[in-house]
């Protein structure tokens, strides 16, 4: 069991603690915040999860010693904010959001240093079926920086287990590649994040696989399947479910609608799992209240089994947009913009752990509950 820090406020840690980070492209920075306000509070991850962006943050604390993750990161997001200046003079929501759209053009127009590069043959002269006919960019780069910040030997064997997701081109499967059962290199993170058409499919033994985010946005799903001792999890999205603002302009409206796309399915997932869990519970309950007689009876031994399950603390700490990040918001790569998601994710931490003794109780009563301890 991992030690906790005394600025967690004696927070209890179960057997086993694992990060699940949505993917978000250049939001991703707030997972990093994140994860530093973890390791500086003594939280040592026995899993990381991810799908895209998620994918690549996770390979990347996975992937080195904990010494040395930080320094991975920072790396990464130093080397993909580094094209553009800041414009730290440049204030109020009109002159962010300029500035805002300005550097995502640039992305567009450019790519993003130790990522991608835009392609200058168009896809429709490019070879049918080449990688130059199904993307507008080269993830040649990603490649590249993926071998120099991660060991993949550690990655693979190491104390921490990984899972990214991705899905098949040809049959629609979502897939988790897994330390546990394959052997994963630089192409099962780029499938990850491989999104069409920007970025072409990423082919894994002769199959070609697309960015996760297709089918589920949240590696939760392969969490809970996989559960066999009683977890703390940190589940880190990226996109909010719920927005009561009202859009007002058409940057607004991509905004929201990439919000519902990538949030939805998390939802989905944590409400599936709570209703679940609850009835296993209730099953649970009159399985005790059987006469003795009952218990070896092979129907109440497989029901028994059905209901069996371990505790689990879901954490969500969830990204909050600016009122000046609009619809580009996902790949807008700037270096000042990266430094406050990164801040944002650091302070979510923080005001999670003002109310810790709320998740104490919870795992210190082996019970299944869901906190979404930062207000909105």
């Amino acid at each position: 069991m991992a030690e906790a820090d005394p600025n967690l406020r004696s927070l209890p840690l179960p057997d086993k603690v694992a990060l699940v980070l949505q993917g978000g492209g250049a939001l991703g920075s707030f997972q990093i915040g994140v994860f530093e306000a973890l390791e500086e509070r003594g939280i040592a991850l026995d899993w990381v999860a991810g799908i895209s962006i998620g994918a690549i943050n996770s390979a990347l604390i996975a992937g080195n010693p904990p010494g040395q993750r930080m320094q991975a990161l920072e790396a990464f997001w130093a080397e993909t904010s580094s094209s553009q200046p800041s414009f730290p003079l440049i204030t109020g929501e009109q002159g962010r959001e300029m500035l805002h759209e300005y550097s995502a053009a640039v992305v567009a127009t450019t790519g993003v240093p130790g990522m991608f590069a835009p392609r200058w043959v168009p896809p429709a002269f490019a070879v049918p079926g080449s990688d130059g006919a199904l993307s507008l960019y080269d993830t040649s780069p990603l490649r590249r920086t993926l071998d120099r910040l991660v060991d993949w030997d550690l990655l693979n064997s190491g104390p921490v287990r990984l899972s990214v997701g991705a899905v098949e081109v040809e049959s629609g499967n979502f897939c988790f590649f897994d330390t546990t059962e394959t052997r994963i290199d630089a192409r099962h993170i780029m499938a990850s994040g491989a999104l069409p058409p920007g970025l072409p499919p990423v082919e894994i033994d002769g199959k070609w696989w697309w960015d996760g985010g297709l089918v589920s946005n949240t590696p939760l799903t392969h969490i809970l399947d996989h559960q066999d001792e009683d977890m703390l999890v940190f589940q880190v999205d990226l996109f909010p479910a719920a927005n009561p603002v009202r859009p007002k302009t058409i940057t607004d409206v991509v905004a929201r609608a990439k919000e519902i796309q990538f949030s939805s399915r998390t939802r989905q997932v944590t409400d599936m799992m709570l209703k679940l869990r609850g009835e296993r519970e209730v099953i649970r309950n009159v399985l005790a209240k059987l006469p003795a007689a009952m218990k070896d009876d092979p129907d109440v031994m497989k029901l028994d089994a059905l209901a069996n399950e371990r505790a689990l603390s879901l954490v969500q700490l969830i990204y909050r947009a600016n009122a000046w990040e609009g619809g580009s918001r996902d790949y807008e790569f700037s270096a000042r913009t990266m430094r406050e998601h990164w801040l944002a994710g650091r302070a979510a931490v923080a005001e999670t752990m003002t109310k810790s003794s709320l998740l104490a109780r919870n795992i210190l009563d082996g019970k299944t509950a869901a906190f979404d301890l930062v207000p909105g």
